[in-house]
């Protein structure tokens, strides 16, 4: 059997889901000025449902966004307590890692409108240095082309933590990018590089297996973790929207969720947990089916 790292589930929704409040463009991520204590709950239980890594609430921590919502003065000191929370966290169960996430700039899925590398790469350069006391890791999440990869990819270059990177496939096909382009034309990134691992994240679950047959070829370890979304709409292609714009699906409970991604180790995944809509229950029995068939979470 083998060694499974865990990653957790969705923070941002959960922490909305939490808090009682509408959703709005940048919520989850503002909570942190007032409630962090919100954010630091999240963390406990996906660290009590069996998961072994604790993600940053720093998604969406990007100057471009905070920009837009007249928060950027806010910007390192929502990832000082993002990074704090997480920490508390980790130290209050004794064990674990923690991976500070990198969000696409501008918009998630919205490859079209990223910045070009050689722009994008500065830019996360300032987090991953800001970050890389408390990180165990850096995660680049949700890559919808090679020109985000490139640009994430460089601006984690200095680092001397290990960097996941995390491609989005299209809803219908998980040999393709949300560009259009082929998953295979990650490649050569890999391979230049050198991530540590090389996942697939916030795509449907129904997909993530023909992608992971592609991304194995990488040479890298390689898992996966799905969102709960029905697909991404148009209203979610637009400017500033929020999770409203998004319908959570009815039929993925805990145990269809973790057939899923049980199905994904089978083909050699040995990292795996959950994006959007995936919360602590399935993570818990994700962990619970995991020791069941023999694995060993690390």
């Amino acid at each position: 059997m083998a060694e499974i790292t865990l990653l957790d589930g969705s923070i941002g929704q959960e922490v909305v889901k939490r808090s009682g409040d509408r959703a709005t463009p940048l919520w989850s991520t503002s909570v942190m000025i007032e409630r962090p204590d919100v954010v630091g709950g999240v963390h406990a239980s996906y660290f009590a449902a069996g998961a072994t890594i604790a993600t940053m609430n720093t998604y969406a921590v990007l100057r471009d966004r905070l920009r837009r919502a007249g928060i950027e003065n806010h910007f390192e000191e929502l990832l000082e307590k993002a990074a704090a929370q997480a920490t508390a966290a980790r130290d209050a169960h004794g064990s674990g890692r923690i991976a500070a996430a990198l969000g696409p700039l501008i918009a998630s899925y919205r490859p079209d409108i990223c910045p070009p590398h050689g722009e994008a790469a500065p830019v996360y350069a300032e987090i991953v240095q800001l970050l890389e006391p408390q990180a165990d890791l850096f995660l680049i999440e949700t890559v919808s082309s090679v020109e985000q990869a490139k640009g994430a990819l460089l601006g984690c270059a200095g680092t001397g933590k290990p960097v996941w990177l995390a491609a989005s496939v299209q809803d219908g096909d998980g040999t393709l990018l949300r560009s259009g382009e082929p998953l295979a034309a990650l490649a050569p990134l890999a391979g230049e590089f050198q991530p540590d691992a090389v996942l697939l994240n916030c795509s449907r679950p129904e997909v993530i297996g023909s992608g992971l047959d592609i991304i194995k070829g990488f040479g890298k370890p390689f898992g996966a973790y799905a969102n709960g979304f029905t697909r991404i709409s148009e209203d979610f292609l637009k400017d500033a929207p929020t999770v409203d714009a998004l319908e959570q699906r009815r039929d993925l409970g805990p145990e269809a969720y973790a057939a899923f991604a049980m199905g994904w180790v089978a083909q050699g995944a040995t990292i795996v947990g959950g994006c959007c809509e995936i919360g602590p229950d399935h993570i818990a029995e994700l962990a619970r089916q995991l020791r069941a068939a023999g694995h060993r979470i690390v």
